[in-house]
């Protein structure tokens, strides 16, 4: 007897799913069936969670039970963000046919894979931000970074040392890097953890892969025309790129019309702590308020986006620089010029990823609609811009494409009011097509069209009861009463007889009959060959729409710098040749904005240069500002390179190439280093990397140690810069007061200190700096502002004054001396009843007194407590 066959039968639907699911084993399938998007198993299991929909079962009770969960498919785009947003990849399966036209199973196929990094769906997306795919590539000698923004078409390639490429992941923050097998734990020890990784197979990090990829791509036999064919690692991570556009079915992709290099030498070097310490665009303090928070005064998205990268990499280049500052100054000085522009830009969508939607075909009616808007928006920019008389603004003008061809041909094809969706019909503009207008005058006026027909039939043939009707048997047909059935015409055909009257059809009415019953199908499907070859014709206009946005964008980031220092009246810095820099009346830009209304910045001078003041040693006490003095010094010269204007009464420099900063302690115990141990590997950082034109920002070095150890090292950190060749710029905040020493020693170290007014009991931070050290630190004032308990200020107070005296001796005796008094005592409180007790119990003779004189004074006691 032949044994049963125990294995569960699949359904022909569960079959075809798990053939699809085989070929995307890590990513969330959304399989269409009918008007759902279902998953299924550990998916179904995971989706309901994110998604807060409910899990049932397919085929409860069998063998073949699973775990299902499904949501209408076209509520895709407020689901798909949120399983993409917690991390999920997910493939999108439709269906390939249309299920009437077949009689099995239809044909399903994955058509997109939506991740973190390559993502099209503006609810993904942050307007103000790219959404950056990175792939970084280990070579013997330097790291390879790619990273390509598929939403708008920016594709960026470098390569250096592990320091620098880390210094691009916290520029551009991409959403997801691509590695290979064999670098995962190069990655994890060079990077750490918290980035979200894909790793793809090793042989597509080939530099001949890479090279035919890219060339085939852009059409080109060599890559020199991009100025990236010497950077090898470079193109292997941007050829890995485009293999995993085609992975996740990203076929389409005419958009990514160039690629660029990230020149490093263009750029002022900022490493990944100055980055994070300076705060410019998020925080570690989740309320933190950012430098970009503050700057951005932007009205596109496009120039948002822009902004974050001069923000990022601002230029060493003076005559650059320059130009930028020029068209903010003639923007503030023509402020009818500048609202004007200010309200086109905001007429203007986001031009780079509507073009880049066209580019992938997936596009609606009302977002082409929109792109003739914006472009239409231009127009007055473009005729304000060639008629200025600032040289930089004229050329944006000049270069600004009016796209006359593609506005007109939109304005023509498409109805103003388009719909989001195609389905929703209406879109193609009436006299578009004459098919296409006859089909909707039978759907929309189909009573108007039949009365006409009686009309004029009953005219011809005198019969005056002629009536036409519908039913489902055999559809239009024309009713006439037996009286007059000897006027009707030889050519109608009877369909059915009844007691009073006939039924006849006529060829009209059967082809207006097919005519009507089909319009809607067919409406649809005109409108949808109308629309996509309107898309592909857009398609030529790639190039000129994303030369425009890039334009936009540099018009709305220097507008925008305009108004900014309009509202915070903000000066124009002075760019010379030198290596000084001078600051008078400098403002912090973020901290002047948090402070209460009416409340005044204290504003300070700084001057640095690599003659007589290269190092200037800022004494002064916690709370007093030190630290915002040596942020707003940093941020000054960094707006002042990236273009804007600057909170300060009056600000020259000459171009700075490097800024470090070592700010804070920022522990890095979950990684296994104690705050020392950062604090000096960011340091060592400095100091192998500074340069002549280097801007250096060191706040309380050496306090993650003992006392005497980290003034010794904190001395040695200023020795070094004060002797080293490159003379850098240095900014140096302390707590270590015999650090002032330096001033008599070195010639080129000043002392300085932020200044406090001490009152009787307290003490009022001022917040200026001036020349000169600062004797002692206020530390306890602080603790009292903060309200420690009465006991320990008093306490320290006192250990103060004795450690102040015996500091002269070399050594810490007065707190041994004070081993008696390091038990906290109830008459150390600072209260006159307690005192009265005390010399009532210090001057009584225990050995004279009897035990009821002794009750008599306890009792007494009690009674001044009472009181």
């Amino acid at each position: 007897m032949a044994a049963k066959n125990t294995t569960p039968k699949e359904t022909p639907l569960m079959k075809q799913y798990n053939e699809i699911k085989r070929k995307y084993p890590d990513a969330c399938l959304l399989f269409r069936v009918g008007d759902f998007y279902e998953t299924f198993g550990e998916d179904a299991i995971r989706a309901s969670k994110i998604l807060g929909i409910v899990l049932t079962k397919r085929g409860a009770g069998s063998e073949t039970e699973t775990a299902l969960a499904g949501f209408p498919h076209h509520s895709i785009n407020t689901y798909l963000p949120k399983l993409v947003k917690a991390g999920l990849r997910v493939a999108i399966c439709d269906q390939l046919e249309d299920p009437k036209l077949t009689k099995t199973i239809v044909k399903r196929g994955v058509t997109e894979l939506v991740t973190p990094g390559v993502s099209m769906n503006d609810e993904v997306l942050q307007s103000k931000s790219n959404n950056f795919l990175a792939a970084i590539h280990f070579g013997a000698k330097s790291l390879g970074i790619a990273f390509l923004d598929v939403s708008t078409g920016e594709f960026l390639t470098a390569q250096g040392n592990e320091e620098y490429i880390d210094k691009l992941l916290q520029n551009f923050s991409p959403s997801e890097i691509l590695i290979s097998k064999s670098n995962k734990n190069d990655f994890k020890e060079a990077f750490g953890s918290d980035h979200h990784i894909f790793i793809i197979d090793e042989w597509v990090f080939n530099s001949e892969y890479a090279f035919e990829t890219l060339t085939n791509h852009f059409g080109t036999i060599s890559l020199k025309g991009f100025g990236i064919d010497d950077l090898q690692e470079g193109i292997i991570c941007s050829g890995a790129i485009l293999f995993y556009l085609s992975e996740t079915q990203h076929n389409k992709r005419n958009h990514i019309t160039n690629i660029h290099r990230i020149a490093e030498d263009q750029y002022v070097w900022m490493d990944r702590f100055t980055i994070r310490n300076l705060e410019l665009y998020h925080s570690y303090n989740p309320n933190a308020v950012t430098l970009l928070d503050i700057i951005d005064r932007t009205i596109s998205p496009m120039g948002g986006r822009l902004l974050k990268r001069w923000l990022a990499l601002p230029l060493k280049d003076a005559v650059k620089i320059s130009n930028r500052h020029d068209v903010v100054e003639y923007l503030m000085q023509n402020e009818p010029i500048m609202s004007k522009v200010q309200s086109q830009i905001k007429q203007i969508s986001d031009l780079e990823r509507l073009i880049s939607k066209i580019a992938a075909a997936k596009v609606s009616p009302r977002e082409v609609v929109f792109l003739k808007n914006s472009l239409d928006a231009i127009i007055p920019i473009k005729k304000l811009a060639l008629n200025s008389t600032q040289e930089a603004v004229r050329m944006i003008g000049d270069s600004l494409h009016d796209c006359e061809l593609l506005r007109e041909k939109i304005g023509t094809v498409l109805n103003a009011e388009a719909p989001v969706a195609l389905a929703k019909g209406n879109a193609i503009a009436k006299g578009v097509s004459a098919e296409l207008d006859e089909l909707r005058a039978i759907s929309t006026s189909g009573k108007e069209f039949l009365d006409r027909i009686e009309a004029r039939e009953s005219a011809a043939t005198g019969i005056t009861s002629l009536k036409i009707s519908f039913n489902n048997v055999f559809g239009y047909y024309i009713e006439v009463r037996n009286a007059h059935k000897d006027k009707v015409p030889e050519n109608w055909i009877r369909k059915q007889t009844l007691v009073n009257a006939e039924r006849y059809i006529t060829e009209e009415l059967k082809e207006y009959e097919s005519k009507i019953l089909g319009a809607e199908e067919k409406i649809q499907k005109i409108e949808a060959e109308l629309f996509d070859q309107l898309v592909g014709w857009i398609s030529d206009y790639i190039k000129p729409v994303q030369m425009n946005a890039a334009l936009i964008a540099q018009l709305d980031c220097l507008t925008a710098f305009a108004q900014l220092a309009k509202e915070n009246k903000y000066t124009r810095p002075e760019l010379d040749d030198s290596f000084e820099l001078k600051i008078e009346g400098g403002r912090h830009p973020v901290i002047e904005k948090q402070l209460p209304i009416g409340t005044p910045y204290i504003a300070n001078d700084v001057f640095l240069d690599r003659e007589t003041q290269q190092l200037i040693m800022i004494t002064g006490p916690n709370m007093s500002g030190k630290s915002a003095i040596l942020r707003q010094t940093a941020l000054i010269v960094l707006m002042a390179q990236m273009g804007s204007f600057v909170p300060a009464k009056k600000v020259s420099m000459g171009v700075v190439d490097k800024i470090f900063t070592r700010v804070g302690a920022s522990d890095n115990i979950s990684m296994g280093e104690s705050t020392f141990m950062v604090e000096m590997n960011e340091t060592a950082s400095i100091l192998n990397n500074v340069s002549e034109r280097s801007l250096i920002l060191l706040d309380e070095i050496g306090r993650g140690t003992s006392t005497y150890d980290g003034i010794s090292i904190a001395w040695a950190i200023a020795e070094y810069l004060h002797e080293h060749p490159s003379r850098a710029k240095t900014l140096f905040a302390t707590h270590y007061h015999e650090l002032n020493e330096m001033q008599e020693i070195l010639p080129r170290i000043k002392n300085f200190n932020v200044s406090v007014k001490e009152l009787k009991d307290n003490v009022l931070f001022l917040r200026k700096l001036v020349e000169g050290g600062s004797a002692h630190s206020f530390g306890i004032h602080v603790a009292k502002m903060a309200g420690m308990p009465q006991t320990v200020i008093l306490r320290a107070q006192k250990l103060l004054k004795r450690l102040e005296k015996d500091h002269s001796d070399g050594a810490l005796t007065g707190v041994v001396s004070a081993k008696d008094e390091m038990q906290l005592s109830i008459f150390n409180l600072d209260d006159p009843l307690l005192e009265s007790i005390k010399e009532e119990i210090l001057g009584l003779d225990i050995n004279t007194l009897t035990p009821v004189e002794a009750l008599m004074k306890l009792n007494e006691i009690k009674r001044m407590l009472i009181k």
